[in-house]
């Protein structure tokens, strides 16, 4: 029997990758992630590509309640979930109701808790940012902090060529994962980022997701920490 495109990553949640995707000639991984909430409902993280295999995986754990993406770059495959599962709800991030009008959202996802995951997910909007405002959750069973691109790692092989060079230059190829600079740079307010970041780092995370970077299974509120030193909080 073929292995589960969903892996356990914690208590009621799990992760898929998904195929690679091209971004101006950057080949990126993708990552989602799958959370079960208190009522069997799913919460759907950044959903990559919709095999059948991975919905008939996701659908063994539960009806899909709630798609959301977490910023307004994370896009690719939100049409196909929209059409599989035309009743869970899908919030917009923002920028991301502008940026793809085809798309029939539920409401603005903005710094207010939703009722119907905020007691056992908290957000985060990390303002401030020129590229995107990123959505970061936390998944409090299981202790998880969820981002998706402020943070990213990739192995000094993966790019080739002048892209090899951008990429080490935007520190996406460092020993550790790290803020890429072009992300540093286009934080204009920084005072909003260094607010966001504080609350952030008041959950007790234990583990930290990415979409682009090897998950951290342990010690995750310091590895934040570390991550956001150069913003000084």
């Amino acid at each position: 029997m073929p292995a589960s495109p969903l892996q356990p990553f914690g208590e009621e949640i799990w992760i898929a990758d998904g195929p690679v995707a091209d971004v101006a000639g950057f080949h990126y991984p993708t990552r989602m992630a799958v959370i079960r909430l208190a009522g069997g409902g799913l919460f759907v993280w950044s959903p990559v590509a919709l095999t059948d295999d991975l919905k008939a995986a996701v659908e063994a754990l539960g009806p899909v309640r709630w798609i959301v993406a977490p910023n307004s770059l994370h896009d690719l495959h939100l049409a196909a979930w929209r059409a599989a599962y035309p009743d869970a709800a899908m919030p917009a991030p923002p920028g991301l109701r502008k940026r793809r009008p085809d798309i029939a959202f539920d409401g603005d996802l903005g710094d207010a808790p939703v009722p119907d995951w905020s007691g056992e997910i908290d957000h985060v909007l990390v303002r401030g940012n020129l590229i995107t405002t990123e959505v970061v959750l936390f998944h409090r069973q299981s202790r998880t902090a969820i981002f998706t691109d402020l943070i990213q790692h990739f192995s000094p092989t993966w790019f080739a060529g002048w892209r090899a060079i951008i990429a080490r230059l935007d520190l996406m190829t460092e020993p550790q994962p790290e803020v890429p600079r072009k992300f540093r740079n286009a934080f204009v307010n920084q005072r909003a980022a260094r607010e966001a970041v504080r609350r952030i780092l008041a959950w007790p995370a234990e583990a930290v997701l990415m979409a682009h970077a090897p998950p951290v299974e342990a010690q995750g509120q310091a590895f934040i920490r570390r991550t956001f030193r150069w913003l000084g909080v």
